[in-house]
């Protein structure tokens, strides 16, 4: 089996994901899943896609990793997971939409208007 690349985002974060057949190692930035995420739950919502194909330990991930924070990364990299996979097995691409797992979450931060503190609150208006 060759490597297989797809990429996912969320908010302002990248991922890149090249998978190949392995022994289910996770390699973020040239670190481990464990190291990078030391979080469970992010651990969690990562190995998602894995876990409903039961497809873990499987596949050896790389995933090359920018932009956003830590909660923006992991789901970012979910997507890609998942998009990876149904390359991969075309079948596996319902199971997938069904839970979400394909859906990309546009939603970003609103920009700051002028003559605003924040993108939406307002100074406090005085009327004397």
């Amino acid at each position: 089996m060759e490597q297989i690349n797809a990429i996912g985002r969320r908010k302002s974060s990248v991922a890149r994901v090249y998978l190949s057949e392995g022994t289910g190692k996770i390699t973020i930035n040239k670190r481990e899943l464990e190291n990078y995420f030391p979080s469970a739950i992010l651990q969690y919502v990562i190995k998602q896609p894995l876990a409903l194909l039961g497809a873990e330990g499987k596949y050896d991930i790389k995933v090359n990793l920018y932009g956003g924070g830590f909660t923006g990364q992991s789901q970012a990299l979910r997507l890609a997971i998942a998009r990876a996979l149904v390359k991969l097995n075309a079948e596996d691409k319902k199971t997938l939409k069904d839970e979400g797992f394909l859906t990309r979450d546009s939603r970003a931060v609103e920009r700051k208007k002028p003559g605003q503190p924040k993108a939406r609150r307002r100074f406090q208006f005085s009327k004397r």
